[in-house]
């Protein structure tokens, strides 16, 4: 065989195989982020199971410590919203979900122009109603205008839709509802504390994300990729961080994770 096809073959593997290193080393790695990635005052007491772990592992080590709660009851929950959400700016307000609204502790209850308890996590996707346990679950109730909270309904959460009338920006579709900007990265890890508690090891229904609107009665809340692009979009806020801090001391005694360590929705899902 002539010398330059020899060196014309060499020449071409060798390019070959250097192409190919170049090629996986332009690759990202894809695994999960490492859930120790950031760090807080309860890593090394609360958390201590769980940090440095992802996927299924991660939200399993949650599931188990975060399952250690004190429950509430369902009249208990409107004293309980009081002071989770009360205004920092104005002492005998609350600060409403959806809208923004800072509106009276007095004004609770069912009339137009009061605010209620809005189940973040739909009580009917799951069918576990106002029962103490998820339908008492502070983690995921918040104080709502009555009118906004009805039209929120129990609709899963999308982009899209039209205004909500008086709903600060949140706006809703037939089958979906979007929360102000402002309160998306709430919403999103108060659904996902939902889904990384309530495993169905309790009496009550396995709740998990997932890719779809429509869930209806179904123990299921969607859309996950929104969810997850609003918590990444809207990081917790110094409001959210105190009512997590204001549970876990005065109430339930359990935290939500994903507040204390927003890094860990992309760790899990």
């Amino acid at each position: 065989m002539p010398a330059t096809q020899i060196r014309t073959r060499r020449w071409k593997t060798v390019a070959l195989a250097t192409s190919t290193v170049l090629a996986a080393l332009a690759i990202p790695t894809m695994t999960a982020t490492p859930a120790g990635a950031t760090t807080t005052a309860y890593d090394a007491t609360y958390y201590k199971n769980a940090v440095g772990k992802t996927g299924t592992t991660l939200k399993s080590s949650l599931h188990t410590i975060i399952s250690s709660q004190t429950k509430i009851s369902y009249s208990a929950v409107w004293d309980a919203l009081k002071v989770t959400d009360q205004d920092p700016n104005n002492s005998s307000n609350v600060i409403l979900l959806y809208s923004g609204v800072s509106r009276s502790k007095t004004l609770n209850g069912g009339d137009v122009g009061d605010w209620n308890r809005e189940h973040t996590w739909a009580k009917s996707h799951g069918d576990f109603g106002e029962v103490t346990g998820p339908g008492t679950d502070l983690h995921h109730l918040r104080p709502c205008d009555v009118q906004v909270n009805s039209t929120r309904g129990n609709l899963d959460f999308d982009n899209g839709g039209s205004t909500v009338t008086n709903g600060g920006g949140s706006t809703v579709d037939s089958d979906s509802f979007a929360p102000r900007a402002a309160d998306r990265g709430d919403v999103a890890r108060m659904i996902l504390y939902m889904a990384v508690r309530y495993e169905g090891d309790d009496g009550f229904a396995d709740l998990e994300p997932n890719e779809k609107v429509g869930n209806g009665s179904n123990p299921y809340m969607g859309k996950l990729a929104v969810l997850k692009a609003w918590s990444e979009a809207d990081p917790p806020s110094a409001f959210e961080e105190k009512r997590n801090q204001v549970i876990y001391d005065t109430y339930q005694h359990n935290r939500n994770p994903f507040i204390d360590h927003p890094e860990w929705v992309e760790a899990i899902w």
